[in-house]
């Protein structure tokens, strides 16, 4: 009788997987010859095959022609966004208009909330999670501070109120009116980091302007994770990374989301060079104007190095698409989800909500019997090759990437979980 845990079983889910093939496309981490499972996609995807050549090209450009790289070669740099712009679009359910690639994601976050976040008189606090990663709290702390204000004031914090530190949508709707005239700003990820959370952000946006708020989103763990739909959603910005999910690389370039209905607005920014507008950027003159849409927040000329694994990483989003991604995602995760709860209960807590349509690909465990035994089984999972990460103070954050990761890699981080309770440690 076939059951989950059979190896035949997990490798013929496998094998009919429409988008096993994608998996070439990427170099998985090995040692001695030994390919590791990763499941740590939520922190820093794996490398596509194809960014060596792409970053090969640059180099060649820019050692053959040098500064005529800005107008000649494979793709000439002047205009290297035209080649990105409409996949990073699709990937984030965008307008081209809306959406460019610059900077990272503190910075673009705070350009955004020099435009937006506008405190006035007793319209003056901003909303954010509790427990929120820590470069937005220090971002929209110091924003206050900017202005004058006493975070102690007007950073209101969102504590969760589920069982295990998750929020409902019910808690979020109740903060937004109770809050609602002091809301200058509404800041939430897409989803929360620590717990795997997804947000509805369409509901959130509807609720905020409607207390007349402006709402922004953190899309660093959502982006190449979930579904987006920014401009039906309709919030006025998001910012997010492309290191993780999107697997453009250590520390690689960020992303900007500004809503269309800004794209010709007044609003003001701190300005750059290339943000002005290309028609008459060259001319160098004393007054700034700004490019239309998401692009007239860019500063400074790009950074091409960057900017082509951000390429490759597109690309394959474009030819795998997201529906088929989410799809797979979700039979994935549902198949981790079932082995644990059925088989190492005893083990471990799930902390990500159990309804799909509430998460991404990320699951959060927690190990019964505190911070030692929980450190106890991540290095057990380190020493067998599995690779997933840690945060403090007791979260082991797995995450099965449709893209690269299969059945047979989540059977097997379940065995070898299951060896660590039974004290199997070879």
């Amino acid at each position: 009788m076939t059951t989950l845990t059979d190896e035949d079983y997990a490798l013929a889910l496998d094998a009919r997987d429409p988008l096993r093939g994608f998996r070439s496309q990427f170099l998985i981490p090995s040692e001695n010859g030994r390919e590791k499972i990763y499941f740590c996609g939520n922190s820093l995807g794996l490398q596509p095959r194809a960014v060596r050549a792409a970053l090969a090209t640059e180099l060649d450009t820019w050692a053959g022609i040098a500064v005529e790289g800005h107008f000649r070669g494979p793709h000439p740099w002047m205009n290297y966004l035209d080649g990105i712009r409409d996949k990073l679009a699709e990937l984030c359910g965008a307008r081209p208009i809306e959406v460019t690639a610059m900077n990272s994601l503190t910075v673009n976050l705070h350009l955004m909330m020099v435009s937006f976040f506008r405190p006035q008189g007793p319209r003056n606090a901003i909303l954010i999670e509790s427990g929120a990663f820590s470069s937005d709290r220090h971002a929209v702390a110091s924003q206050l501070r900017h202005h004058g204000l006493d975070p102690a004031r007007c950073l209101i914090e969102l504590d969760g109120d589920e069982p295990n530190g998750t929020l409902s949508m019910q808690r979020i709707e109740r903060a937004i009116l109770d809050h609602g005239e002091r809301l200058a700003l509404i800041m939430l990820p897409g989803v929360q980091y620590r717990t795997g959370q997804a947000f509805d952000l369409a509901a959130i946006t509807r609720l905020g302007h409607r207390v007349g708020a402006r709402v922004g989103f953190d899309l660093a763990h959502a982006i190449g994770n979930v579904p987006l739909a920014l401009h039906d959603d309709g919030p006025d910005f998001a910012i997010w990374c492309h290191y993780k999910y999107v697997n453009a690389g250590p520390g690689a370039i960020a992303g900007c989301f500004v809503h269309e209905r800004h794209a010709h607005s007044d609003l003001p920014r701190f300005a750059g060079w290339w943000g002005h507008e290309p028609a008459t950027r060259f001319l160098m003159g004393p007054e700034f104007v700004p490019s239309p849409g998401a692009e007239g927040w860019l500063l400074s000329n790009q950074a091409i190095l960057s900017l082509a694994p951000l390429r490759v990483a597109l690309e394959i989003f474009h030819d795998a698409g997201m529906p088929a991604l989410r799809a797979k995602s979700l039979h994935l995760t549902g198949y981790l989800e079932t082995l644990l709860r059925e088989r190492l209960a005893d083990v471990l807590a799930i902390v990500t909500p159990a309804e799909p349509e509430r998460r991404g690909a990320q699951l959060s465990l927690r190990v019964h019997g505190g911070r030692v035994r929980g450190r106890s089984l991540f290095e057990h999972l380190l020493a067998r090759d599995i690779i997933g990460d840690w945060r403090e103070p007791d979260i082991i954050r797995i995450t099965p990437a449709p893209l690269y990761n299969r059945h047979i890699d989540v059977l097997r981080l379940v065995l070898a979980i299951e060896d660590w309770r039974e004290g199997r440690h070879g």
